[in-house]
């Protein structure tokens, strides 16, 4: 039940001399290439967009509150696609948890946050059946969350002229403290101009919830033992299966996550506009998916970090907006995507083959 890419990487852990650094470790670790590839993305853009603010507070907000949308998503993508798996529906319920927040509070009058937990509730039920047809049924979860996909849209719609009579809903009185936790703007200043020291500038509130978000994730995934079964079921399930790891409640559990991911990303964009549509987010979809490929996760499963998906997420976030503050023609940007995920993964390969062979050689 062992899942031969995490084994080299342990290995390679193993390797540093004891109390030393060991740069083939280092190499060896999944989020290396993301790393790397972050670093260069940053000083690209940070050259180019120099002279439009690239890098101060306030343009490198526009960037951050990007990713942290996307990365909130993404992070419950990854542990799916480790674990073997795919969720696509994420684009349906995105809209979503923001129409049912929206319609709660405005239709229905409930306190804010009774509203997010029936969002979350509903978007749980969702993971839950998409969980639940995938382990039941062994059709692909790409081919059962994009049949989902298409439902929940289709009830988005119907649902909510039925209800309201319109697909757009208003969210006017969240509340300062739900505002603030939920869908604000923050800055952290020190002193008056023009002896200001900037801290952050309009970083939005979905920022921080990525950033606690990721924190928790990453306790599950690598430190607990919950993390262990989701390496072992995408490196063979067969055997994880037969060594008693309960492979179809975790497998539920983990559609389940994401769902309900996209949901508070839903409310927070809700909160934020202090509107919600039933527009459904196509881009989103192929958006995660990116961050969790350029961020070292393998699509055959079994490997993958969540600072990996971090670092992933920063560099589509810095890519999709960075073009913003350069000279180069707009519609470049799906050519810089692109050719950033072909790097991404061809840079990903490439530390590992030469962590690997350099492992090889030493050992000989």
């Amino acid at each position: 039940m062992t899942d031969s890419t995490t084994d080299q990487t342990e290995r390679a852990v193993d390797s540093a001399p004891a109390g030393g650094f060991s740069f083939l470790a280092l190499f060896r670790r999944p989020e290396a290439g993301a790393a790397a590839g972050f670093i260069l993305i940053l000083i690209f853009f940070g050259y180019f967009g120099w002279e439009k603010n690239f890098l101060t507070a306030l343009g490198s907000s526009t960037w951050l509150n990007f990713a942290s949308k996307v990365g909130i998503i993404a992070i419950p993508i990854g542990f799916l696609m480790i674990a073997g798996e795919l969720d696509i529906s994420i684009g349906a319920l995105i809209p979503a948890g923001g129409i049912v927040l929206a319609m709660s509070v405005e239709l229905f009058g409930m306190n804010i946050w009774l509203g997010v937990l029936v969002g979350l509730a509903i978007a749980g039920l969702i993971g839950y059946i998409n969980g639940l047809l995938v382990t039941r049924t062994n059709v692909p979860s790409l081919i059962v969350t994009l049949a989902t996909l298409f439902v929940v849209a289709g009830l988005n719609a119907y649902v909510s002229k039925q209800l309201a009579g319109t697909t757009q809903h208003s969210l006017q009185d969240a509340g300062v403290v739900s505002e603030f936790i939920l869908g604000d703007y923050h800055s952290l200043v020190f002193g008056e101009k023009p002896d200001q020291t900037v801290i952050f500038r309009s970083l939005q509130s979905s920022f921080f919830i990525w950033i606690v978000f990721a924190a928790a994730c990453f306790f599950i995934l690598h430190v607990s033992p919950w993390g262990n079964w989701i390496f072992a079921m995408g490196g063979d399930e067969e055997s994880a299966r037969n060594a008693g790891i309960p492979t179809n409640q975790l497998k539920i559990a983990l559609f389940m996550l994401s769902a309900m991911a996209a949901a508070l990303v839903g409310m927070t964009e809700a909160v934020l506009a202090n509107t919600a549509s039933t527009t459904t987010q196509f881009g989103m979809i192929f958006n995660t998916i990116i961050c969790v490929v350029v961020g070292g996760v393998l699509l055959t499963g079994g490997f993958g970090t969540v600072t990996g998906v971090v670092f992933g997420t920063l560099t589509f976030g810095i890519v999709f907006q960075g073009i913003n503050f350069t000279a180069f023609d707009k519609d470049l940007n799906l050519l810089f995507i692109g050719g950033l995920l072909l790097i991404a993964v061809l840079m990903n390969e490439t530390f590992r083959k030469l962590a690997t062979s350099a492992s090889t050689t030493k050992k000989k």
